[in-house]
């Protein structure tokens, strides 16, 4: 079998390469604490997701608005049916 062995190099680095690594480290630190930040922003992830939502949701009423118009009666339907039902479980005590 062939062992790869990874070469470490220990040569002192200069000034200019230290700093030039540092700012390496700076930015891949800058680009993590930002998509944490992202993820962390529910406010901010419920518009995109929102937004995500209301774009496939013209494209599909665009390509099938009949499909559509069933989803939306479906959920109407979901909808009133739970509201009678709460009216109707009020209304017996």
């Amino acid at each position: 079998m062939d062992e790869s062995v990874a070469t470490v190099d220990t040569a002192p680095k200069s000034k200019t390469e230290l700093r030039a690594e540092a700012t390496r480290a700076r930015v891949e630190l800058a680009q993590t604490l930002d998509a944490i930040e992202y993820k962390l922003n529910l406010p901010r992830q419920m518009r995109v997701r929102s937004r995500l939502f209301k774009v496939r949701l013209r494209e599909f009423g665009d390509k099938n608005p009949v499909a559509l118009a069933g989803i939306v009666l479906g959920g109407v339907s979901a909808t009133v049916g739970a509201v009678w039902l709460g009216v109707k479980a009020v209304q017996r005590r």
